[in-house]
């Protein structure tokens, strides 16, 4: 669980990050899932879009997810989330929470 410092503290990292996903019609699959846990792997905070014909809102995708792939989610805003999971080790970790 992280602190609401460090949730603001990931919201401002993630207001540089490029989306890197889209959730379409197809809602939730697999494919994603995976596509999201590797993405989580090597960045740690991940941005994610939410398309018009999807079958889920922003934020019931982001907390699915999140339970999904053991992330924390950080914001969600109109079709947009940000997830972030800490590196498990500590040489590929490249975000350093404050107050950690």
């Amino acid at each position: 669980m992280i602190t609401s410092k460090q949730r603001a503290y990931l919201r401002s990292l993630a207001n540089g990050v490029p989306s890197i996903c889209q959730i379409g019609k197809d809602g939730i699959t697999e494919n994603l899932t995976k596509q999201l846990d590797q993405a989580l792997a090597a960045r740690e905070i991940v941005k994610t879009n939410v398309l018009e014909n999807a079958p889920c809102s922003a934020r019931e995708a982001c907390t699915e997810l999140s339970i999904i792939l053991s992330a924390e989610p950080v914001q969600v805003i109109g079709k947009v989330f940000v997830l972030y999971r800490q590196a498990p080790d500590e040489k590929k970790r490249t975000i350093a929470l404050k107050g950690n």
